[in-house]
């Protein structure tokens, strides 16, 4: 296969789910057509596991993080996910974090709490950043993130997906060493502007969270990674900032961060 020259990274991708096993190879090759690469990101065993044997499919422009979601309700195996990410084309650990939003149980939020922790703890072991899922919770994640970096200092990094909070929130984000995404939810809701002109540009990812949020002009499809092209025109239209310069930067921040 000829060396895949990137234009575009969706850090954050699902095309291990199942919403794309009739045309999984198409999708990818739309995408990498284009010079879309993407990361393809776990939830739970079965997703992580797809996520990698994906990745190892392709030279370049296809990754996985691997890792289990707050809201999965398998055990957390931690043997099983430290020897599926010392693959080479692994390059984090999650989606992990914590999510409050259907989980008022306090013995469910213990359990959140303590598989995030174990997340936290591999990918400190193997040096490799977070991929963070947080809603409703963002005091306890950051408190649980601040009491880590406090001992490990920059080996401690990661990514806020999907971010929802207010500037506020993307502040201690930001303080914390941490980064955040967007997705094409900001193409049809207003009320992510001001989060998307406060975040330094040098701070930010570009994803879909496909098969979810389609942006605009895509709206009623289902996602996909070529779509993240719609989220970086609108970032740069928020930002009122040269299209060319702000898609330069997207993908300059993924490979640096992630080390693709």
């Amino acid at each position: 296969m000829e060396s895949i020259q990137p234009k575009f990274i969706d850090v954050h991708a699902h095309l291990n789910f199942a919403d794309y096993d009739a045309d999984r190879e198409e999708t990818i090759k739309r995408a990498l057509d284009a010079g879309v690469w993407m990361i393809n990101v776990g939830v739970e065993k079965k997703e992580s596991e797809l996520a990698v044997k994906l990745a190892e499919k392709y030279s370049e422009g296809v990754y996985a993080i691997v890792g289990q979601h707050p809201t999965s309700k398998e055990d957390f195996d931690l043997d099983f996910y430290r020897k599926l990410a010392k693959n080479k084309k692994v390059v984090g650990i999650g989606e992990c974090g914590l999510d409050f939003f259907k989980t008022p149980e306090e013995s469910a939020r213990e359990k959140q709490i303590s598989v995030f922790r174990a997340q936290i703890e591999l990918a400190l072991e193997l040096d490799l950043p977070l991929m963070i899922h947080c809603r409703e919770a963002y005091a306890e994640t950051l408190a649980i993130l601040s009491e880590y970096k406090a001992k490990e200092g920059n080996k401690l990094r990661g990514d806020f997906h999907f971010f929802a909070g207010d500037v506020e929130t993307a502040q201690k984000i930001l303080d914390l060493g941490f980064n955040l995404s967007f997705t094409g939810v900001i193409t049809f809701a207003r009320e992510y502007e001001k989060l998307v002109k406060f975040v330094p540009l040098e701070r930010m990812f570009s994803e879909t969270d496909c098969p979810f949020v389609t942006p605009v002009p895509n709206r009623g499809k289902r996602n996909e990674p070529l779509f993240v092209r719609d989220v970086v025109a609108k970032i740069a239209r928020i930002r009122n900032e040269d299209s060319e310069k702000v898609r330069a930067q997207l993908l300059e921040n993924a490979l640096k961060f992630f080390r693709l």
